[in-house]
């Protein structure tokens, strides 16, 4: 497994595109200057040591130097030893509504992003968990089985997006069926399935599978996201918006009572996702409720630095760069690399 010890040290990438754009408004500047003195067939004639391409090398060397100086700053290692770890804990299934309405930005930035937020925040607090994930809008898809790699959880959590499903509607039903069968025949786990949705179903009988999870021992949670006020559902890459075949704008709302016709039929509760974490708080507090079982995981215990390695590189970028000149070596006239 690779990580990054220090994974706050990527944040100074943000310099890069500053200094490639600072470095290509220096050279438009000298161009400019050039273009005042004279001709530029007769300055390149009266200035033959003068390289195009020279400068140019040097600072991309220099540039992917100091990206991969900041790389080996954020302490990249890999895994080389796994550990089997005992936990208690419990099974849960986070099952997340991708349909285009969870574009709609009636929460900031936007329902698919702010409940990203939450259930990153819940799955920290689930260290001792095993949890699976599923997305799901006219169909339902699992894109992580149940797991004690919370991490893997976040990983997979952080490239949902609603062009993962082909099928567009919401079927919250066919997510808790599917939901069902990623947990462990362990009868004496408790378990959960939290549904992310903004309650807009059109497909299933929702609140009918529900009642069969809370059957089977499952307990159904809703996280509503959205606002009952509605908003419009922006289009990718455009100013416009969703429109019916009418042409007028679809506005989507958040509808709480089905959400908490679900919840109720699963013997769980109904939380509204907003700008605190309130939401995330009372869910944790729910899955409390649960009953803890030792459970075996595995885990990296041990982590091989990688920094040399970039350490060399870098090394070897920056004495190319001071070996560089930005003219041509007389003694090399003949030899044109650049």
């Amino acid at each position: 497994m690779f990580r990054f010890a220090h994974p706050d040290f990527l944040y100074a990438l943000l310099v890069v595109p500053v200094l490639i754009g600072l470095f290509y408004y220096s050279l438009l500047q000298k161009s400019k200057r050039l273009k005042q003195i004279g001709d530029k067939n007769l300055l390149a004639a009266l200035m033959p040591e003068a390289s195009h391409w020279r400068p140019r090398v040097k600072f991309y060397l220099l540039l992917t130097a100091i990206v991969l100086s900041i790389f080996m700053m954020a302490g990249p290692q890999f895994g080389t030893k796994l550990q089997k770890v005992k936990r208690n804990g419990i099974e849960m299934v986070i099952a997340v509504d991708v349909s285009n309405s969870m574009l709609a930005e009636d929460l900031s930035p936007s329902r698919m992003q702010r409940a990203k937020q939450l259930l990153s925040r819940l799955i920290d607090q689930a260290q001792n968990d095993k949890v699976a994930l599923l997305v799901f809008a006219g169909d339902a898809y699992v894109q992580m089985p149940m797991t004690t790699d919370v991490s893997s959880a976040k990983m997979f959590l952080n490239s949902i997006n609603p062009g993962m499903v082909p099928i567009q509607g919401t079927s919250i039903g066919a997510a808790i069926r599917m939901a069902m069968g990623l947990f462990t025949p362990d009868v004496e786990t408790g378990k959960s399935i939290i549904v992310i949705t903004d309650g807009e179903n059109h497909e299933d009988d929702a609140v009918a599978q529900a009642k069969l999870a809370l059957e089977s021992g499952v307990m159904v949670n809703v996280m509503g996201v959205g606002t009952p006020q509605g908003s419009p559902i922006p289009i990718e890459g455009t100013q416009s918006f969703r429109r019916d075949r009418q042409g007028n704008v679809v506005v989507t709302k958040l509808n709480e009572e089905m959400c908490q016709e679900i919840a109720v039929a699963g013997g769980g509760i109904y939380v509204r996702a907003d700008n605190s974490v309130t939401a995330v708080k009372s869910l944790i507090d729910e899955l409390d409720k649960l009953n803890k079982t030792e459970m075996d995981g595995m885990i990296y215990s041990e982590y091989n630095e990688q920094y040399a390695v970039i350490g060399w590189i870098v090394f070897v970028l920056l004495l190319l760069e001071v070996l560089l000149t930005e003219r041509k070596n007389p003694l090399f006239k003949n030899i044109k690399l650049f």
